[in-house]
């Protein structure tokens, strides 16, 4: 038997990108045979790369399922085309179901052919965040109400059955793929994590989604946190936080405070009132008129505005800029903390409560990614001996290296400074803002939209990256809208970056 033809798998790149948080993308037009080779093989590194094989063969299953459905929807409006019939019609698509998969079948080279000359495509994205698998299939013809009430009947239909061998035993479906086939992976997945929420079918931006989201392995979740805990308690470098600005976000707490008495102790800091005022006169803000002096600065901002700003100075004042990958960090940090700021005020700004915390939470999002690069060797080596102790992959710490599930290092180290609560979760959140609470989904999103903006005009995301919850959250409904949002706010930037 001849050995199929396969393509090659460069497992290092796909690795790298799997361990970093960064979307794999892969677009076919007609599907051969080799390209859903391929796709497994690359699903099969990208889960391994993970510490995630055990999801391979359900994951694997269900890719097949999904990119053969997508293929068969492309290839179903060339023929309702050839047959003169409307697929949105109910008559129409009634009369040429009847005969599309017996047509299909005879002639499907030209099928096939036909979409992709109209530009018809598949495209599949895996990515790993948050100790979550994310699997997409989009092909860029819209369902139809037809076609979304029988996929949604056979998903209802699969959570009634125990087991495959029940499905089995009751479904006979000749029309269409979206029957039988649907119903065994909506069940295989079942057994690896699937929740009514982590099987999304939607439109967006001229594309049928098919998204399925699933947890990390408890096992994995739990070695992510046992590390983090680990790292936390290691750094003895990172010392508590500022003396003077515990002592100011007391008297801010302290209903007997007024503002003139907390100007009056920030002028006692000569540094610290100095960073306070460059701060508030800084691009984000743009007062009409430059702030001369604390009390000016205290006014603008308010109390809780005055807060944050002290956690982002202590912050920068702990962990510093003396590397040039720290540096790098850091001016990301601003321009999001600038998009944050600029967001908040387009989008929210009757959010007291938002409008306040938007600056800082964009500017301490990634302290995660911050903090472990400075961390020493001796701490590493700790840290590999405590892999090792407790039967943990490497993996583990090559993730968070990396940046995947910084957020949790991040989150972790503001529990431990006392950091607000919304400060804490937007860096938690800031990959998953879904996830959030529900009452500070909206801070969350908007912080993780200013981060995929950011990576969006670096070239890092596409469009089809970005977090459907924010694109939803913002009404950002096609890539022209979202493309415009970003200019104006890198021009915004770059203008206030020349003064």
């Amino acid at each position: 038997m001849a050995e199929e033809k396969r393509f090659n798998v460069d497992a290092e790149k796909i690795k790298k990108a799997a361990l970093a948080g960064v979307p794999l993308s892969l677009t076919t037009y007609v599907l051969p045979h080799e390209m859903e080779l391929y796709m497994s093989d690359v699903l099969s590194c990208f889960l391994e790369s993970l510490g995630q094989s055990h999801m391979t063969d359900y994951l694997v299953y269900c890719l097949n399922e999904l990119t053969t459905n997508a293929k068969k929807a492309n290839t179903k409006r060339i023929y309702f085309l050839e047959k003169n019939l409307d697929i949105n019609n109910p008559a129409d698509y009634e009369e040429g179901m009847k005969t599309f998969k017996k047509d299909m079948l005879e002639k499907l080279t030209y099928y096939l052919e036909k979409q992709r000359d109209a530009g018809l495509y598949i495209k599949v994205i895996f990515s790993a965040r948050n100790n979550n698998i994310k699997l997409e299939v989009r092909n860029n013809s819209e369902l139809t109400v037809f076609e979304y009430k029988r996929i949604h009947d056979k998903i209802c239909r699969a959570h009634t059955y125990a087991n495959m061998n029940e499905a089995l035993e009751k479904i006979v479906d000749d029309t269409e793929g979206a029957g039988l086939g649907l119903i065994l992976m909506i069940l295989m997945l079942k057994k690896i994590g699937l929740t009514d929420e982590s099987y999304q079918i939607f439109v967006e931006n001229k594309e049928t989604v098919v998204r399925v989201e699933l947890p990390f392995l408890d096992k994995r979740s739990k070695e992510f946190d046992i590390i983090s805990q680990e790292l936390v308690n290691l750094i003895e470098e990172l010392p508590p936080f500022p003396e003077n600005i515990v002592e100011i976000n007391r008297l801010i707490a302290d209903p007997d405070s007024d503002m003139a008495e907390i100007a009056m102790f920030i002028n006692n800091d000569v540094a610290l009132a100095a960073d306070l005022i460059k701060m508030v006169n800084s691009a984000a803000f743009r007062p009409a008129n430059p702030i001369q002096n604390v009390y000016s600065a205290v006014k603008m901002v308010g109390l809780d505005g005055l807060r944050n700003l002290l956690f982002s100075l202590g912050t920068f004042k702990l962990l510093g800029e003396n590397t040039e990958e720290k540096r790098q960090m850091w001016v990301h940090a601003y321009k999001v903390a600038f998009f944050s700021h600029n967001i908040a005020c387009s989008f929210c700004a009757n959010d007291k409560a938002v409008m306040a915390d938007a600056y800082v939470c964009g500017l301490l999002h990634d302290i995660g990614k911050v903090i472990f690069t400075t961390t020493h060797n001796d701490t590493m080596r700790h840290l590999i001996a405590v892999t090792q102790q407790k039967n943990i992959p490497l993996q583990v710490i090559e993730q968070m290296i990396s940046g995947t599930n910084h957020e949790i290092l991040g989150a972790r180290i503001a529990e431990k400074w006392n950091f607000p609560e919304p400060i804490v979760v937007s860096i938690k959140y800031h990959h998953s803002p879904e996830e959030a609470p529900e009452q500070y989904k909206k801070l969350a999103a908007l912080i993780a939209l200013a981060n995929q903006i950011c990576n969006y005009l670096d070239g890092k995301d596409t469009f089809q990256q970005i977090s459907h919850s924010c694109k939803e959250m913002f009404g950002l409904n096609n890539e022209m809208q979202f493309r415009s949002l970003a200019e104006k706010l890198n021009m915004l930037f770059q203008r206030a970056e020349e003064k």
